[in-house]
């Protein structure tokens, strides 16, 4: 099975990064992948509130959408869109930050909103609050598809293992991992986060990601992975610039690995600690 990861440097005009996006979707199916995996924001990346305001729509208007449907359609292959940031999706007037999960006729075969938000204060001084902006999803998502059975998640999601332990424990084979990381937590914690949630549950890990100084003048930190479920990095993208990059997996390899160290099969319910003074 070979699958397509698309590294980008997403901008704050939807209408070209949709044309960006449709390219990608053009150069995973020369390539001959079933399916293409892109990045958290793939539509628009702009931390200037009012002016990324004025693009977002909900999903009927979303230009980016439309176009990645008709694109997947037209050549038939399945992608896996990291998130959109869409409006008047919720009662509560907050964006959703959604991931989609199209298939090769461009159907929206599934949907998944980013369940933990990102609110820090960095060391390099940088202040996010996704929480005054964005409201988040309600429950893990898996579906099924060529690369066998998905599991949804999205960027700060990635440092929540129960979150993964559910995904697992509902039959995903495969994790997708969208994000924007920023250079200072993924220089940090990136590929050993990435490797970590694969070898828990012998699952393939899917990573597509933000690279560069991007429009808005935030900077991300790239290195699109693919990890295996013995925790090999099977591609990695670098911190270069986008790309679209190709690695051939062996869904068998998921059985083999849990064969070997079947912690799945070990889970136990956990119950609240004692505390002992």
């Amino acid at each position: 099975m070979r699958l397509a990861v698309y590294q980008a440097q997403t901008g704050i005009d939807p209408r070209r990064n949709a044309g960006d996006l449709v390219r990608a979707i053009d150069k995973a199916a020369d390539g001959g992948a079933a399916i293409l995996f892109t990045p958290e924001m793939s539509g628009l990346l702009d931390k200037d509130r009012q002016r990324a305001e004025a693009s977002l729509t909900g999903e009927r208007g979303d230009p980016v959408l439309t176009s990645v449907r008709e694109a997947a359609a037209r050549r038939g292959v399945w992608l896996h869109l990291g998130s959109l940031a869409l409006a008047g999706e919720r009662e509560d007037g907050r964006l959703v930050n959604r991931g989609f999960l199209i298939d090769n006729r461009g159907v929206i075969r599934a949907r998944y909103d980013k369940m933990h938000l990102f609110d820090v204060d960095l060391p390099t001084g940088e202040s996010w609050r996704e929480s005054a902006v964005y409201g988040g999803g309600e429950r893990p998502i898996v579906a099924d598809t060529p690369a066998g059975r998905l599991g949804l998640s999205i960027c700060y999601d990635l440092r929540f293992p129960d979150l993964y332990r559910a995904l697992t424990g509902a039959g995903a084979s495969i994790i997708a991992v969208p994000a924007a990381f920023t250079v200072p937590t993924g220089e940090a914690h990136w590929h050993v986060l990435l490797r970590a949630r694969a070898i828990e549950a012998g699952v393939f890990v899917v990573a597509a990601a933000q690279v560069g100084r991007h429009e808005d003048g935030r900077e991300t930190y790239g290195h699109s992975l693919v990890v295996s479920p013995w925790g090999k990095v099977l591609l990695d993208m670098g911190g270069e610039g986008p790309g679209v990059g190709f690695v051939d997996i062996d869904l068998a390899e998921v059985e083999e690995v849990r064969g070997r160290v079947p912690a799945i099969l070990h889970r136990r319910p956990i119950p609240e600690p004692e505390i002992v003074r």
